[in-house]
C-alpha cells in the first residue's frame, strides 16, 4: 500500500511512541509528548506528522514552528532539543516526511527547516556538520570502573567532592533547580527558561525524568534536570550556584548522576551538545568524553541563510556582555520572552 501522511493525535500517540522506542535512529526528544510541552510553555505551532503504510507507523517527524519579532520564523526539528529530525523504517517514509516538511515551508511561510540529526543522512538538503558536537559514552554497572574512567584530574574533582561531605537527592521538584539554573546561565550571559517550563517538563515526563541536587550542609548549591530513554541518561538542564564553584559541586553532581543512571540500568551516559571553543566543551572533554559531530540539515525558502542563534556568533557579544550584568530577578523575568524565540 502506498505511504500515507497522518497528524499526531491522542490515539496515535502509543503507537508513535512504540515506534520511536524501537527505531535505530530514534532518540527521548522524538517522543510525541514534546508537542505538548513546546504547545504549553512556549505557545508555538506543533506540526507532529507519521507516515503510515498497511495500519502500521513507518516513520515520524516532529516538527515545531517557532515565530518570533527577534528571531524570524523557522520550522524546527525539535526546537529546543539537541536531536530530531525524521526517523524512518525505509525511504519512501522518509522521502514523504522530507517532502511534507518542504510543503510545510512553504505553507507557513518560514524561512527554513531545520533537522538535527546525529548522524549524516545525504541527500539534496544543506548538511552542516559543523555546528555541534556531542558527547556520548558507554558506562558499566560497576561505579569503581565508570570513576576509574574518568581522567585522573578530573576524577580528582569528584573525589573532592565526596570528602567535602556533598550529598545528593533525587524527585521531581523543580524550585532549587530553577533558582540554580537562573544563576547559573545568567553568568554565562545567557536568557534563562520560565520556572514554568521547568514544572512543565517534570509533570509530562515524570516517567522518564528526574531532578538530582546536591546538597552542601542541607543546602542545594548544584542541580540538573536528567532524561532516560531506552538505557541513555542525558543530563540536560543544570547548573551551579556560586558556593559550588570551591566545593566541585558541579563536578560531584555528575558523577552522582552517572552513578545513579547505573543502578537504574542505564549504560549510555549522554552529555548532550556542545560548541567547539567552549567552557562547556572543556568540560565534556574533560571528563573522557570524545566529541561526535551533530549533522543539521537545513532547508532554505528563496533567499534566506541558516539560522545562526547560538551564543558563538559575534553579534550577540554585547549582548551577552549586558545580560551578565542583570540582577538575576530582572533577568529572570526578561529571560523566558527571549528565549522562546531560540528554539
Amino acid at each position: 500500500m502506498a505511504v500515507v501522511v497522518r497528524t499526531l493525535d491522542d490515539t496515535s500517540a502509543p503507537a508513535w511512541d512504540a515506534f520511536v522506542a524501537s527505531a535505530p535512529g530514534g532518540t527521548f526528544f522524538h517522543r510525541a509528548d514534546w508537542a505538548r510541552v513546546i504547545r504549553s510553555a512556549f505557545g508555538h505551532r506543533t506540526h507532529y506528522v507519521y507516515t503510515e503504510q498497511d495500519g502500521a507507523i513507518t516513520g515520524v517527524l516532529p516538527l515545531a514552528q517557532v515565530k518570533t519579532l527577534l528571531f524570524g520564523n523557522a520550522l524546527i526539528s525539535v526546537p529546543f532539543c539537541v536531536y530530531g529530525g525524521p526517523v524512518a523504517a525505509d525511504a519512501d517514509s522518509a522521502a514523504a516526511l522530507e517532502a511534507h516538511a518542504a510543503q510545510l515551508l512553504r505553507q507557513t511561510g518560514a524561512r527554513a527547516v531545520e533537522f538535527r540529526h546525529r548522524e549524516p543522512v545525504g541527500g539534496d538538503w544543506i548538511e552542516r556538520p559543523d555546528l555541534y558536537v556531542t558527547f556520548r559514552k558507554a558506562m558499566t554497572a560497576d561505579d569503581d570502573r565508570n570513576m576509574k574512567a574518568i581522567p585522573r584530574k578530573q576524577r580528582a574533582m569528584v573525589r573532592k567532592g565526596i570528602q567535602n561531605g556533598l550529598c545528593s537527592v533525587s524527585g521531581h521538584e523543580t524550585g532549587a533547580l530553577h533558582r540554580i539554573y537562573a544563576e547559573s546561565v545568567r553568568n554565562l550571559g545567557t536568557p534563562v527558561f520560565s520556572k514554568r517550563y521547568f514544572g512543565i517538563l517534570a509533570d509530562v515526563f515524570r516517567d522518564s525524568s528526574d531532578v538530582v541536587t546536591i546538597l552542601d550542609n542541607d543546602q542545594p548549591i548544584a542541580s540538573v534536570m536528567n532524561f532516560y530513554f531506552r538505557d541513555e541518561v542525558l543530563p540536560y538542564y543544570g547548573g551551579g550556584a556560586f558556593a559550588a564553584r570551591g566545593r566541585a559541586g558541579n563536578d560531584f553532581m555528575y558523577w552522582e548522576v552517572m552513578r545513579r543512571a547505573a543502578a537504574r540500568g542505564c549504560r549510555i551516559f549522554d552529555f548532550g551538545r556542545s560548541k567547539l571553543g567552549t567552557g562547556a566543551f572543556a568540560f565534556k572533554h574533560n571528563w573522557g568524553f570524545e566529541p561526535e559531530k551533530l549533522y543539521y540539515r537545513f532547508k532554505l525558502a528563496p533567499g534566506a541563510s541558516i539560522p545562526d542563534h547560538n551564543p558563538m556568533n559575534p553579534k550577540y557579544r554585547m549582548f551577552i556582555a549586558a545580560w551578565k550584568r542583570l540582577p538575576i530577578p530582572v533577568a529572570n523575568v526578561l529571560g523566558p520572552p527571549i528565549v522562546r524565540g531560540l528554539g
